[in-house]
């Protein structure tokens, strides 16, 4: 295996992403060995220490497995494995975005025609609190993000479901990812505004049917904007 020669003053981090890079395209497969790391340091052109606190950041995220007096190998990968960095299990497969949203399809409609039933005053309150601060943060991603998250979770907290709700807790880690991937595109926030204000609103009014399909319009757009993006990526690299 051939690695990049790194810039001589590099961070830990443009490390760590070389050796996922690397996994990516197929370099590095699940269960190798790494070459040395006097060997590997060399590879990449940078300092023992620094080599050492990327290997301990990939352990951390369960990509490589360190083991004293052996060596450091690859992980199998799996996602069970990696369930705490599912940016990077998503960069490995694009297809997993699109299977997430089925299930959230599935799951996240049915809260919200749950929440419909089920909501109190003080909740839906809340909800439109949300709504209010996601409008508010439309030119700060990130913010905007976090609140889109919120705004999900607490329709699923209103389903008053507590078994669903765990479920949800799960799907909110997974679709963190697949977010990141839309958050900044040309007009989305203002699009998912408009989605949720109709899911509010249906919840509000005490509509079951409708607060579900709002839902699954909301969630189909925003799978066929990602569906876009990975034919997009695909055409790119014929």
């Amino acid at each position: 295996m051939e690695f990049r020669e790194m810039r001589r003053k590099v961070v830990s981090e443009e490390i760590v992403q070389e050796i996922l890079s690397m996994i990516r395209d197929g370099k590095i497969h699940p269960g190798d060995k790494l070459p040395s790391e006097r060997q590997l340091a060399a590879s990449l052109n940078v300092s023992r220490p620094s080599l050492r606190e990327a290997m301990r950041a990939l352990s951390a995220m369960n990509v490589v497995d360190i083991i004293h007096g052996d060596g450091v190998y690859v992980t199998t990968l799996e996602p069970d494995r990696l369930f705490q960095h599912f940016d990077f299990v998503f960069s490995l497969d694009d297809s997993t975005f699109l299977q997430l949203f089925e299930a959230r399809k599935i799951v996240e409609a049915g809260f919200a025609e749950m929440a419909a039933v089920n909501a109190q005053t003080a909740e839906i309150e809340e909800l439109e609190a949300l709504l209010t601060r996601s409008e508010e943060s439309l030119d700060d991603p990130d913010m905007f993000l976090q609140i889109d998250i919120e705004l999900h979770e607490k329709i699923a907290e209103i389903a008053h479901n507590p078994i669903l709700q765990r479920l949800m807790a799960g799907v909110s880690q997974l679709s963190r990812a697949s977010r990141k991937r839309t958050a900044d595109l040309p007009g989305v926030r203002e699009r998912t505004v408009n989605d949720h204000r109709a899911i509010v609103a249906a919840i509000a009014a005490r509509e079951p049917e409708v607060a579900r399909q709002a839902m699954l319009h909301h969630l189909k757009r925003v799978q066929s904007r990602l569906k876009e993006i990975a034919a997009s990526q695909a055409a790119d690299t014929q």
